[in-house]
């Protein structure tokens, strides 16, 4: 189904996936078409919730409407779970988004279930939830206002403005201590972002999305993610200064992370917006993953080792300390836990 065109996108590489069996060569000459209308497809997945056992991941369940996601951020680390669904980690990523219609009844089946134990919920794990097609399809508040009947608690970390259209059900979500919403801020250079994340918001716009949040009473967190060595490390200070500002509760950060594919789209991208500064990106990353592109090692993946490593998590740490975001969140409430009610009353939320 097409959706009309829209900015450009964040890479036009389309690596070849390593699941499929087969892989089309263009022409030479022949562009990609990063103008051209996004494509959504239905997902018939029978379930809703996914569950992780990463150690260094701070969540054991997340819910994913859409998988793929058009706000284009070209070091993104989901990029490669699109390969297992046919598509390629480039373009398809940004341009074939499979969408789980059917996530607001499996939700309701799932918490309705008496072997359901409340716990938090992480919206989302993966791919944005609150990207450029939620606008139109409304996955996401469906989800939320299942969540907010039966006041399950749920933690939200998106790039989007969007998040601000269901004020009214993360207030009343906040009002029982069930909620967090984290903000992914990842420079104050809005050339820089455009080029970078280029349909995602502004940076000026994810600070407004914090202040209207945190005016509302709700757990605003700001995540410096990814921190990019060589490129934008050296804008923490100022990030978590505006975050606070913005009235930002707590902050973290997680250094980049490059799979394959990614890495070739991630060195593409350098190449083509920034060439002056490809070589000392790339060995600034190398520098903190001892010589690597990548590590996916538990405890070094999102933190990197070394030298250069520390020197980051050293600033982070000063700064959060400085602007008084260096503690976490309040802890989410699962007290006022509810079941849902018959699905037709879902609709008088919406």
């Amino acid at each position: 189904m097409p959706l009309p065109p829209r900015r450009p996108r964040g890479t036009l590489v389309r690596p070849p996936s390593r699941f499929a069996a087969v892989h089309v060569e263009r022409d030479p000459g022949e562009e990609a078409d990063g103008r051209a209308a996004t494509r959504w497809y239905r997902d018939a997945s029978r379930t809703i919730l996914a569950r992780n056992d990463s150690p260094d991941v701070p969540f054991t369940w997340s819910l994913n409407p859409y998988r793929g996601c058009e706000h284009g951020c070209t070091y993104c680390y989901a990029r490669p779970s699109h390969e297992y669904l046919g598509f390629d980690a480039g373009l398809d990523f940004e341009q074939r988004i499979v969408v789980k219609e059917d996530a607001p009844a499996l939700l309701h089946q799932t918490l309705a279930s008496p072997r359901w134990r409340p716990q938090p919920i992480a919206l989302s794990g993966n791919t944005d939830c609150y990207q450029p097609l939620e606008r139109r399809l409304c996955l996401t508040r469906a989800c939320l206002a299942i969540l907010a009947e039966c006041r399950n608690p749920v933690s939200i970390i998106t790039k989007s403005a969007l998040v601000v259209r269901d004020l009214d059900l993360l207030t009343s979500l906040a009002a029982v201590h069930a909620v967090h919403v984290c903000v992914s801020i990842t420079t104050l250079d809005a050339e820089l972002a455009r080029r970078m994340e280029p349909r995602a918001a502004e940076p000026r716009r994810r600070l407004a999305t914090l202040e209207t949040l945190a005016s509302a009473g709700i757990p605003t967190g700001c995540v410096v993610g990814p921190v990019i060595p060589g490129l934008n490390d050296s804008e923490i200070p100022a990030i978590l200064a505006a975050a606070r500002e913005a009235g930002c509760r707590s902050a973290s950060w997680v250094l980049l992370r490059l799979p394959r594919p990614v890495d070739q789209v991630f060195a593409q991208w350098l190449a083509d917006q920034l060439p002056l500064r490809r070589a000392r990106v790339l060995a600034r990353i190398r520098d903190t993953r001892a010589g690597r592109l990548n590590d996916a090692r538990f405890g070094a993946r999102k933190r990197g080792e070394g030298p250069y490593a520390a020197q980051i998590a050293a600033l982070f740490a000063a700064a959060a300390r400085r602007h008084d975001l260096h503690r976490p969140l309040p802890p989410l409430s699962t007290a006022a836990f509810r079941p849902p009610a018959a699905p037709e009353s879902q609709l008088q939320l919406l």
